[in-house]
């Protein structure tokens, strides 16, 4: 991890931020060729993503302010204008609903769109957790042992462990998870599949990511064992293995 301390004259530059940016960078790149590719303008992609990003930010910060209202009712401007608190599902719910409009406003069918822009999520995703992991935003996982255990001594939100302790390196299994969605979808996006295909596989696939690496996180269980994160991983696997079979079973009915 990188501390956090880097400045252009008195300006602090986030290294979270840096990954953020770059993290847009290649969504951005992704998804240009893609649109490029089914023969819309490269250039809406980047009018889908300032969208995604406004829509994502916004509702992962309300998500967030519902989920902690306590300490949200304690110190609002905290939650509300500073940089920590964000939620991926929150910021995966806004970020729908804006390019929802996006695509409707710009005549693009959902689910082609969806199509379009899932790789582009993936890679985001991935980039955007080596930034969690150079930042320590807190998304490290339980204690361990094992050989790749790592501690944060630099941890922008702080690191309390004594020294010798190490934690699994949480936000790097993620990465590693999402980059391989990404060749993967990049892979298929070529296939003559269904439209919404690519996208539900992506629900599929993300999501079961998450729900597996949150076995090792230090997130609290509050139902049956099991995450608030995972709870809605399970959600969406459901949501996307539905879409799934219900195309197979659509493109049989044409056929």
């Amino acid at each position: 991890m990188i501390p956090d301390v880097l400045h252009i004259g008195p300006i602090p530059i986030h290294v979270f931020g840096i990954f953020l940016a770059l993290a847009f960078l290649a969504a951005g790149a992704v998804a240009g060729r893609e649109f490029e590719r089914r023969g819309w303008d490269p250039a809406l992609a980047s009018s889908a993503l300032v969208w995604a990003a406004v829509g994502g930010l916004v509702v992962a910060r309300l998500w967030i302010v519902l989920d902690a209202w306590p300490d949200f009712v304690r110190d609002p401007w905290t939650f509300l204008f500073t940089g920590g608190g964000f939620v991926f599902y929150g910021g995966l719910l806004g970020g729908a609903l804006a390019v929802t409009a996006f695509f409707h406003r710009h005549g693009i069918p959902w689910f082609r769109g969806a199509d379009a822009v899932a790789p582009a999520i993936a890679v985001g995703q991935a980039v955007g957790r080596l930034g969690c992991q150079a930042a320590g935003d807190g998304d490290w996982g339980k204690e361990t042992t094992v050989p790749w255990g790592m501690a944060y001594p630099h941890a922008v939100v702080g690191w309390d462990k004594p020294p010798g302790v190490r934690v699994h390196p949480t936000p790097l299994y993620e990465a590693a998870a999402y980059g391989a969605i990404f060749a993967l979808l990049w892979r298929l996006r070529r296939e003559p599949l269904p439209d919404g295909t690519i996208f539900s596989l992506y629900l599929v696939l993300a999501s079961a990511a998450r729900f597996l690496v949150e076995f090792v996180r230090i997130n609290p269980p509050v139902v049956l064992g099991l995450t608030e994160a995972q709870l809605m991983s399970l959600a969406l696997m459901a949501v996307g293995g539905w879409s799934l079979v219900a195309r197979r079973t659509w493109r049989a009915a044409a056929a």
